[in-house]
């Protein structure tokens, strides 16, 4: 039966393609693996059920051969000119274009989001490559005058060593590369621990880049994997890692904030967001349709961004809930490598609980179903991962409505006037993504204003997901505070220095204090 579903969607040859097998590594530093002693940890996929392969946690002992490596490493590539570091990611970009379509397929398979948004979660690792090589030759400072005669003052970025990354599942491959190519091309190096639920598109990454690696003799250890939950902790208490960029949870996130507080380091946090889109009544309801049913239903909900709450005006209420309802009717949901369906399934069995849980917890609190939720079965649904996406009418102040259930259910809320909307838009913890849809110039400006969004990211006329790496990822409150990607983000990844040079024959102090003698 494996063989049979592998050869139908192609899965079969793209596993070959890119080296998984039943001998994959749970330790790297770039073109050396080894297979490690740790707990086996095997990879399942949600779309069918099916084994995909497996590899091995890494001990303390190969997390500490891995570590030494990359500390060897970073003292010769930082010493490598940015543009000659830049030149590298290129490589690396153009062969993740080579091997586009496998990645995709497994990332799909894997993860269970749609081969559609596989293949764009490639592209984006792509796209992140090409920025960074513009970066490369970008990494500026600022000059500044001095105060005193003949002294001439600038700053300086350089590199900070190694970056630790811990990735989530949903985003299997996209977030390590949006750290790890900026990390490169600004001179560190990084040591990778994927999600133990996707390790295998991890391992295929490494098996991608290795060749060119190897051919720009980069030296072992600049490009780092650890396999296993426990590879977190270490890191997050190693005073050699000065930069750990966690995506994931609030409640790990916190755990992670303070152990890597506690010696001093810094920390990129990607948390929780409970994102929603305000639907105006002035808004092009046609559009709204698309981007909130993607937003909702999307990666089966399961995206940081997805969208939580569609903030409706009373006056489009009722029709709002009819388009969507009749939208709801037509979607496909099925094995996420069939292009002719919308949604795959979730993760594994125990997001599928928290989705029941949510959903019984929203009844209760005097929640009215819309769109009726529920776990499929049957032929195509044997993994038991896929549900119904769902709609519920709520309000803003249940607590099920506070929180963020990683699953297709949106919760359709209420408003009289936009300052209402955007009290609920900005009345929950988290503060990740948000949208208004409206033609009213005074609405999006006030939307976007000091007194809108309180959101890292603010949309008009498009949904809560879909971000570009062009611009800086990240959110406020409970979501962490960090960035990522695009814009100024890079400036994370190193460590300013200040520089002031003094060209005169004479040391005159600083705010004219004299110290003669």
């Amino acid at each position: 039966m494996t063989q049979l579903v592998a050869d139908k969607y192609g899965i079969a040859k793209a596993l070959k393609q890119l080296g998984i097998n039943e001998m994959n590594f749970g330790a790297s530093t770039g073109t050396v693996h080894w297979n490690t002693t740790g707990k086996k940890v095997d990879s399942y996929s949600p779309a069918d059920g099916q084994y995909i392969g497996s590899t091995n946690q890494a001990t303390a002992e190969d997390y500490e051969k891995v570590m030494k490596t990359a500390e060897e490493a970073f003292k010769v590539w930082r010493m490598v000119p940015a543009p000659k570091r830049g030149e590298v990611v290129r490589q690396i970009g153009d062969k993740l274009r080579e091997f586009k379509e496998p990645l995709g397929q497994l990332v799909s398979y894997e993860m269970g989001k749609s081969l559609q948004e596989g293949l764009g979660e490639v592209q984006e690792m792509i796209d992140i490559c090409d920025f960074a090589v513009g970066l490369s030759r970008q990494l500026y400072g600022l000059t500044m005058h001095s105060e005193r005669p003949k002294h001439r003052m600038y700053e300086q970025y350089h590199p900070l060593g190694i970056v630790g990354i811990i990735s989530a599942f949903n985003f299997p491959v996209a977030v390590w590369s949006w750290n790890a190519a900026l990390a490169w091309v600004c001179g560190d190096v990084c040591v990778w621990k994927p999600s133990s639920k996707v390790p295998l598109c991890a391992i295929a990454c490494q098996n991608i880049i290795a060749s060119v690696l190897k051919a720009n003799n980069v030296p072992e250890g600049v490009s780092c994997v650890l396999i296993g939950n426990p590879v977190g902790d270490m890191m997050n208490n190693d005073k050699r890692v000065p930069l750990v960029s966690f995506t994931g949870s609030t409640r790990v996130g916190r755990i992670v904030s303070g152990q890597v507080a506690q010696r001093f380091g810094r920390s990129i946090l990607e948390l929780g967001g409970n994102n929603a889109i305000i639907v105006s009544e002035h808004a092009d309801l046609s559009m709204v349709l698309v981007g909130a049913v993607f937003g909702a239903v999307g990666t089966a909900g399961q995206r940081c961004t997805s969208t939580r709450r569609l903030i409706v005006h009373e006056s489009v209420y009722d029709k709002t809930i009819s388009v969507l309802k009749n939208a709801y009717g037509q979607l496909k949901i099925g094995n996420p490598l069939d292009a002719a369906n919308h949604v795959g399934p979730l993760i594994d069995k125990g997001a599928v609980n928290d989705y029941l849980n949510a959903i019984e917890k929203a009844k209760k609190e005097g929640g009215k179903v819309v769109v009726e939720g529920g776990v499929l079965e049957g032929e195509g649904y044997e993994s038991g991962c896929y549900v119904k996406p769902c709609i519920i009418e709520a309000k803003n102040e249940y607590h099920i409505v506070q929180e963020e259930t990683f699953a297709p259910i949106l919760y359709v809320l209420k408003y009289k006037t936009i300052d209402e909307a955007i009290a609920m838009q900005n009345g929950v913890p988290q503060g990740l993504s948000s949208s208004i849809f409206t033609n009213s110039m005074r609405e999006m400006e006030q939307f976007l204003s000091h007194e809108g969004s309180d959101c890292g990211i603010a949309n008009v006329n498009i949904g809560t997901s879909g971000a570009e790496i062009g611009g800086a990822f990240g959110g406020e409150k409970e979501t962490g505070g960090g960035r990522e990607s695009g814009s100024d983000a890079w400036k994370v990844y190193m460590r300013r220095q200040t520089n002031t040079i003094n060209y005169s024959t004479s040391l005159p102090l600083a705010q004219g204090i004299k110290f003669d003698f």
